[in-house]
């Protein structure tokens, strides 16, 4: 599947009641609710709890439904995005990761 099937077939099961900009707090609002849900299972580890490997797929996946909520409000494609960040990771680190040039990016890199 690709990440533009993964956002058209989420889109399905968006409130359709909701505006363009109540679609995008929703997101992002899901989003943060999504990395405290994920956080929280790794934070149960020091209480004792067993991992379930499949509980941190789910809560990964609704974060990744939250992604592409946030992507169809804003009226652009899942995969465009990937394009994006991918080209940017390649342009700062063109040999690979390592921290020279994490610490010292070029003007403008965000």
């Amino acid at each position: 599947m690709t990440g533009n099937e993964y956002q058209k077939l989420a889109a399905r099961t968006i409130a359709k009641d909701m505006s363009i900009a109540d679609k995008e707090m929703h997101a992002l609002h899901g989003m943060v609710g999504e990395i405290g849900e994920l956080h929280s299972i790794y934070q149960k580890w020091y209480q004792g709890h067993r991992d379930f490997e499949e509980h941190r797929q789910k809560e990964l996946g609704d974060l990744l439904w939250f992604i592409a909520e946030y992507c169809t409000a804003m009226g652009w494609e899942l995969e465009e995005i990937m394009e994006m960040n991918i080209d940017k990771l390649r342009k700062r680190y063109p040999n690979g990761f390592d921290a020279e040039h994490s610490i010292h990016r070029a003007r403008g890199d965000i």
